[in-house]
């Protein structure tokens, strides 16, 4: 056998749409454990997901809190804040989904995926299964911290609950984005640089941090269409009791359509980058 044959990429595997739902289920198990095991090989790849919550309702609360609520209202302010971040937690995990689709991809890790005969899907979708896992672990550690600092819940758990997947199914979507970012930049580094200048208009010209009511009316007229300011008010209204229809309907909209838009073209890239 010569050195040519050996050294030959072996090719993807033909009739790759011919997997059927339970074998595509149990690739997609075997994929996130997989990538389950590496965050128990490395558990510092955890670090965003435990120490951010905790950092930015520590912060916003106590640097900003004062000023927007008035000082000696922080606590008012926690139960404004922490269903914002709730939606802030999203984009900023959904941003590492993308860094690491470039990484295994300057390992190799991928090439090797799309040898197997497996659903290129199954390998994309294993990630965000893994990823939302990180997201509901900071969603936990935010809330716990807010009820440390005085979060109330003037619902009812399940209306909290409901917050919580209202937010994981937003997230979910947001991963396409920065999968398809992860597949088209060249390096982890401007991955990151793009992603930033998506998330900080997005973020700060948000309900997410203060009303939205004293911004100039521009801004204002901005934050009306802004995706996290639906996701900020929904779950603000399901703790905090208020009118949810619309704000609740908006966010499933923009994460359906975000999702139909995004999924088929970051599976189509992943079948073709080289």
């Amino acid at each position: 056998m010569s050195a040519a044959t050996i050294d030959a990429p072996v090719a993807a595997p033909a009739h790759d749409g011919r997997i059927g739902p339970r074998a595509n289920l149990r690739h997609i198990s075997a994929l996130a454990r997989r990538n389950l095991l590496q965050i128990k090989a490395d558990p510092e790849s955890m670090f965003d997901a435990v120490l951010m919550p905790v950092i930015f309702i520590l912060l916003f609360t106590y640097v900003f809190g004062g000023n927007i609520a008035g000082k000696g209202h922080e606590q008012e302010y926690v139960n404004y804040l922490v269903p914002g971040l709730m939606a802030m937690m999203g984009m900023n995990i959904a941003m590492a989904v993308g860094t690491g689709v470039n990484d295994d991809f300057k390992k190799g890790v991928m090439d090797r995926f799309r040898t197997m005969p497996i659903a290129r899907s199954s390998v994309l979708i294993a990630k965000i299964v893994v990823e939302a896992g990180r997201m509901l672990v900071a969603t936990s550690i935010l809330l716990a911290m807010g009820f440390a600092l005085g979060l109330t819940v003037h619902t009812s758990v399940l209306h909290l609950l409901a917050a919580v997947a209202l937010a994981m199914a937003f997230g979910a979507s947001l991963m396409w984005i920065f999968i398809l970012l992860g597949l088209t930049m060249k390096t982890a580094q401007a991955v990151q640089g793009v992603a930033m200048l998506v998330l900080m208009p997005l973020q700060f010209g948000s309900s997410i941090f203060a009303p939205t009511t004293k911004m100039p009316g521009w801004l204002e007229g901005f934050t009306k269409y802004n995706p996290l300011s639906n996701l900020a008010d929904a779950a603000r209204n399901l703790i905090n009791g208020g009118p949810v229809a619309h704000s609740v309907w908006m966010t499933l909209a923009w994460a359906a359509a975000i999702t139909l838009v995004t999924a088929p073209l970051a599976v189509s890239k992943f079948r073709r980058k080289t």
